[in-house]
């Protein structure tokens, strides 16, 4: 694979159960190297759409390429070069860290078993707790295993599902330094999360929202591309100016941010107006850059859920 190409190139890909849709039409190209942010709420279709890339699933539609294979008919092939690491832990939790590893290495027929568990536990820095059972682990030390099996065959494309949920600030920072040293290398990243500030670490976003591809581009291109105007307000009693305010015209969203509520719309002139009675000099009032969060509660509120 040339330097040119993309990693993944898909177009079109559909996934329905039961009737409903719930990857709609979806495109999406990634380039080697690039940590690639997959947002959306939950139920929205993202764990869906990474399984028909490495493929666990097959797409109903669609067509394209996962690292030079064909997602419909090399699904195969695929699995062998990507590392997919899911949501829930889910390694033998009365084995060690040490035999959880090798029992990886023998499912991908690894050539020096021995050897390629070494390397796993000392890239992860798992050496000195080669022999505690998995099932003894913190939910850090449970996803530092759970990285090192995606890692132990040498992937091409590393896959990752929500992987930082429930784990301490230190060990999500951990987490992303090891990710942007892995990308360093040259590995290709897909990840879905919910945090704004892991979003922002992206090279590339794209938000899916009950099966519809929403927003894609680089975080200031996603801001841009919303149309948000958002105001800052300071002042007592923020609940109940909040309370007031939703529903206005060219009100989109009120969010309470600590001690300061967001007020946000796409249309500027209406927005404005409808918010100008509170604009008294009890409130302090100040127009802002929307943020990641502001877009992505924004298209989450306005998203046609497909449930319905």
């Amino acid at each position: 694979m040339s330097a040119n190409e993309f990693i993944i190139d898909v177009r079109g890909v559909t996934k329905k159960f039961g009737g409903r849709t719930v990857v709609n039409d979806i495109a999406m190209q990634v380039r080697p190297g690039e940590i690639y942010g997959f947002l959306g709420p939950n139920g929205s279709g993202k764990t869906t759409f990474l399984r028909m890339l490495c493929g666990l699933l097959t797409p109903d539609g669609g067509s394209g390429h996962c690292l030079g294979y064909d997602i419909l008919k090399q699904s195969a092939e695929i699995k062998k070069h990507a590392g997919y690491m899911t949501q829930r832990f889910s390694f033998y939790e009365d084995l060690t860290i040490e035999e959880n590893l090798d029992f990886i290495a023998r499912l991908y027929e690894m050539p020096d078993r021995p050897a390629a568990v070494e390397r796993s536990l000392e890239r992860l820095t798992m050496t000195a707790r080669r022999r505690q059972l998995a099932g003894t682990l913190s939910g850090g030390w449970k996803q530092r295993l759970a990285l090192a099996a995606c890692l132990i065959h040498q992937p091409q494309l590393l896959l990752l599902d929500e992987p930082t949920a429930g784990v301490d600030p230190k060990a999500r920072r951990d987490f992303w330094e090891e990710i942007h040293q892995l990308a360093a290398d040259g590995l290709t990243v897909l990840i879905t999360t919910h945090y704004m500030d892991e979003a922002e670490r992206c090279t590339q976003l794209a938000y899916i929202a009950y099966g519809n591809l929403l927003a894609k581009g680089t975080v200031e291109e996603v801001v841009r591309s919303a149309g948000l105007t958002t105001w800052e307000v300071t002042g007592k009693n923020l609940h109940a100016v909040a309370d007031q305010l939703r529903g206005r015209p060219g009100v989109e969203q009120v969010v309470v941010f600590g001690t300061t509520l967001h007020v946000s719309g796409r249309d500027a002139v209406q927005l404005q107006a409808s918010v100008k009675p509170w604009m008294t000099g009890e409130y302090r009032w100040q127009p802002i850059a929307s943020g990641l969060e502001d877009v992505f509660i924004s298209l989450m509120e306005t998203a046609a859920d497909n449930f319905k």
